[in-house]
């Protein structure tokens, strides 16, 4: 099952992607998604409804971030060793975790704002989950059940904040903006192999970053059983896992963001986002 959000940002409606990829209005059944309805069993009843019973959004309609009233942003750095690599910096050994604000969730397709004062802006594509029931010191064998689904994530990223301004990555990947995610949460059940997922992201048509959750350090299940033993995560809450090779700050030389140009990231059953770079305003 896809699930989604649709309409004005602040105040989307909640959605269902038909077998045609059609969206489907669900206000007739859930006042949002979040982390109400992100049980197996609210999960499994939604699953029952007809789509063919809903109505249809209307065409063109704007796609918000696919789950709201997200309470925790968590992100999971250098999780691909070749990123790592290409970073300067070695494999960890265990997950990096830093906290990116809700605040800066935004739709799939939202336009991307450069922050004032920035010199090094950035992409990195991830694959994210959105946790499905209260995560609090749960063993590895059970991590995945705790997962609702899956979803695309743009981890936009300031270097020169991040890297260059006192070491603290939140300077860096907080700003307005800087968390597209979607189109879709696409549920754990629909995703036959979380771990084989080719993925890439284009800038202005030309492949940037090639890459597949195959590589991934740390797989989903290990992360939320790994942050849950420092924390509780929550239902809606979203983690983001991490960026394969190909970022801007690791080309020879560097490659950063600018006015007017078009991210393009894609991940295998999880669909598709575009950005278009924008000028700060206020």
């Amino acid at each position: 099952m896809k699930l989604c959000r649709f309409g004005p940002a602040g105040a989307e409606k909640p959605g269902l992607v038909d077998a045609t990829g059609k969206i489907r209005d669900l206000s007739a059944h859930v006042k949002d998604i979040n982390g109400d309805v992100l049980s197996d069993a609210a999960l499994a009843t939604l699953k029952a409804i007809d789509p063919a019973s809903l109505p249809e959004a209307p065409a063109g309609v704007r796609i918000g971030a696919p789950v709201g009233n997200v309470r925790n942003f968590m992100a999971i750095g250098l999780n691909y060793a070749d990123h790592a690599a290409e970073a300067g910096m070695p494999i960890p050994t265990e997950p990096i975790i830093f906290y990116k604000l809700t605040n800066c969730i935004c739709g799939p397709n939202d336009d991307v704002m450069i922050p004032r004062d920035s010199t090094k802006l950035d992409w990195e594509l991830e694959i994210a989950f959105v946790v499905g029931k209260r995560s609090r010191y749960v063993d590895l064998k059970d991590a995945q059940s705790h997962i609702a689904g899956y979803t695309i994530c743009n981890d936009v990223s300031e270097r020169h904040f991040q890297i260059e301004r006192g070491g603290q990555w939140m300077k860096g990947k907080c700003a307005e903006t800087f968390g597209p995610l979607g189109p879709w949460l696409v549920t754990r059940d629909e995703v036959k192999d979380v771990n084989s997922l080719p993925m890439h992201l284009d800038l202005n048509g030309k492949r940037m970053q090639t890459g597949s959750t195959a590589t991934m350090i740390f797989k989903c299940d290990f992360i939320l059983h790994y942050v849950s033993q420092f924390m509780v995560l929550e239902p809606g809450d979203v983690v983001t896992t991490g960026t394969p090779p190909g970022v801007g700050l690791g080309m020879k030389p560097p490659v950063f963001l600018k006015a007017g140009d078009v991210m393009t990231l894609s991940i295998e059953g999880l669909g598709q986002q575009q950005q278009k770079v924008v000028p700060f305003k206020l």
